[in-house]
């Protein structure tokens, strides 16, 4: 299990759009993937887990991933996360 965690920079924070192609991207992998913000925990391959987490611009959120390829999914969680969710 490895975890970052990363300030949102979206001004719009995970809004449908941005939420989708992150639970999209970690879809992709394996490992289980965990957004904690703000005392609200998500499953980052879950669209609505994440619309209904309401993590907004500014928040510090905890990513962790676990399993076989943990340490690639935490890096593009974290990069999508810095980069604005590629919408900054």
């Amino acid at each position: 299990m490895v975890s970052k965690t990363v300030t949102v920079v979206n001004s719009q924070g995970f809004h449908m759009r941005p939420a989708a192609a992150f639970a999209a991207e970690m879809g992709k992998f394996k490992s289980h993937i965990l957004l904690e913000s703000g005392g609200k925990n998500a499953d980052g391959k879950s669209l609505m887990n994440i619309i209904a987490a309401c993590i907004k611009c500014g928040a510090e959120v905890k990513v962790t991933a676990s399993g076989e390829d943990e340490d690639a999914a935490l890096e593009k969680a974290v990069s999508m996360i810095e980069a604005g969710l590629g919408e900054a």
